[in-house]
């Protein structure tokens, strides 16, 4: 009798703002106040919108919306000051329901997974502890690609550190703009409501699965090709 070909399970790559923490509309509440600084005022819903996208093509749009010309000094400056804002809430950011759980269920059954963020290292890495992530996990962020979410370069990335071929991964994340970026890495997308998107949304751009949240997603692990066996 020969052996039965056996297939090896997906590896993961998770988004982390609206993805894994609670954090999407820290960030909107960030940017607001970094745009009125710089005398931009813009409605919160706008902003969310935009979020997930990297700081420059944000700040694009912005300019777009508002007709307002930023120079390359005003737009480093609009940047610094939403880190600034934003560090300041780091503190009060939490896991979002199963995020936790999650992660510890895809390291005891053995399956490779990472975090790929747009988000600045000095923001990310206080998240790791608050997730039950090793210090030392081979995560991806904005520092260390040419070109953030819509561009596939920080989910190519992951697949690269976990040494698996992005094909084989499964991109987690919250907004059209991780789903694109997935598309164009070569990976499966799903996405998670907990970033404000709607289901609808998240489908048409082309997420395989929408769950509400990492408990979700958790509940339904058999679906994305993780067994128990």
């Amino acid at each position: 009798m020969t052996d039965l070909v056996r297939s090896r399970p997906p590896a993961f790559v998770f988004d982390l703002d609206g993805t894994l923490v609670d954090s999407v509309y820290h960030h909107v509440m960030s940017w607001q106040e970094a745009l009125g600084e710089a005398g931009i005022d813009l409605a919160m819903w706008r902003i969310h919108r935009k979020i997930g996208m990297s700081g420059g093509l944000f700040v694009r749009g912005i300019q777009r919306e508002t007709g307002i010309d930023l120079s390359p000094e005003q737009v480093e400056a609009l940047t610094d000051a939403h880190g600034r804002h934003y560090a300041a809430r780091v503190p009060f950011v939490e896991p979002l329901p199963g995020a936790p759980e999650l992660l510890r269920h895809l390291t005891e059954a053995g399956i490779p997974w990472t975090i790929a963020t747009s988000g600045r290292r000095a923001g990310a890495e206080p998240m790791l502890a608050k997730l039950g992530a090793p210090a030392d996990l081979p995560m991806v962020t904005r520092d260390e690609v040419a070109r953030a979410k819509p561009d596939p370069d920080l989910f190519l990335a992951g697949a690269a550190k976990l040494g698996v071929d992005p094909a084989q991964c499964v991109v987690v994340g919250d907004s059209i703009w991780d789903l694109l970026a997935a598309r164009r890495a070569g990976s499966l997308g799903v996405g998670l409501l907990s970033g404000g998107y709607g289901a609808d949304e998240l489908e048409r751009a082309h997420a395989f699965r929408v769950y509400d949240e990492p408990a979700d997603l958790l509940a339904h692990i058999d679906e994305l090709g993780v067994r128990g066996d």
